[in-house]
């Protein structure tokens, strides 16, 4: 009896003072080089934005082309999952339009010419997810010999704000993939939108100014800055507004009027029963 309580006494020392090791369960993850590791690259092209995410095989002595990847199959273009581009805005390809998103990079490798595909499923493992119809382009290539590359690697080059091309190299071979980006475009309709929309920083400065219920003078010259820029059924009704808190229903009237006849010709008079109401309150003449 003596001997087991000594013993139950030392166990219990020994778990306070951590000398029992735990399992294999707690021990240590062993991290070690993947054979194809992760590899990223992108690249700005005037707007947009082109990243690619792939996994970057070795050769390691092997034959890579009719080798490890057959010609004449499809081919997931790196390892382990398929790669994947992703464009920020639409793009053109192969003279075909590519829409801003993710796209699974496919390959069937030729001997003298190679299919290219992107897929509009980007989350594929490999090749047997892979279906057809939901090629966004297919188009064929010609690579050209190259410095050995003893890792696949993506990389960009000839880029300018109109494009870019998009290369693939790996063991003595590169393939080219240009990219034509809508730059021009976007940049005026961009400029546009600025434009057609430079007149709201000031109205909402006004609105501000109106619902805390301070400044009402200094929000109608904000609106008044706002109305030079475009003249818009909420600006106008920012001013009607203005001018009723002021105590000046009058002048608000016309304005009032003037702001539902402009903003029933929209489909976004969000204020309609609003404006309404407001125009039965200060007594408006029917127009």
């Amino acid at each position: 009896m003596r001997r087991k309580m000594l013993l139950r006494a030392c166990l219990a020392a020994a778990v306070a003072g951590g000398a029992l090791v735990s399992g294999p369960a707690s021990a240590q993850q062993l991290e070690l080089p993947r054979p194809s590791p992760l590899a990223k690259v992108s690249q700005v092209v005037g707007i947009t934005e082109i990243a690619v995410e792939y996994s970057s095989p070795a050769v390691k002595g092997r034959k890579v082309w009719g080798g490890i990847v057959p010609l004449g199959e499809l081919w997931r273009t790196g390892a382990n999952s398929a790669t994947k581009v992703t464009f920020s805005k639409d793009v053109t390809i192969a003279d075909k339009p590519v829409p801003a998103g993710t796209y699974a990079l496919f390959t069937i490798p030729g001997k003298d010419s190679w299919t290219v595909i992107f897929n509009k499923n980007p989350n594929q493992g490999g090749t047997g997810q892979y279906k057809q119809d939901l090629d966004q382009v297919r188009f064929v290539a010609k690579p050209a010999p190259s410095p050995h590359r003893e890792r696949l690697t993506f990389l960009f080059t000839d880029t300018s704000e109109a494009g870019t091309t998009l290369e693939l190299e790996w063991e003595k071979l590169r393939l080219a993939i240009p990219i034509k980006a809508g730059t021009e475009a976007q940049v005026a309709a961009n400029i546009k939108g600025l434009e057609d929309n430079s007149w709201r920083p000031f109205n909402s400065a006004a609105r501000y100014l109106l619902e805390s219920k301070k400044d009402y003078d200094h929000a109608l010259q904000l609106v008044e800055r706002s109305l030079a820029q475009r003249e818009d059924w909420f600006n106008v009704w920012t001013k009607a507004q203005l001018l009723a808190a002021k105590g000046k229903p009058a002048e608000a009237c016309p304005l009032g009027q003037k702001a539902k006849a402009l903003g029933d010709k929209t489909d976004s008079f969000f204020a309609a029963d609003d404006v309404k109401k407001a125009l039965a309150d200060w007594k408006c003449p029917a127009r």
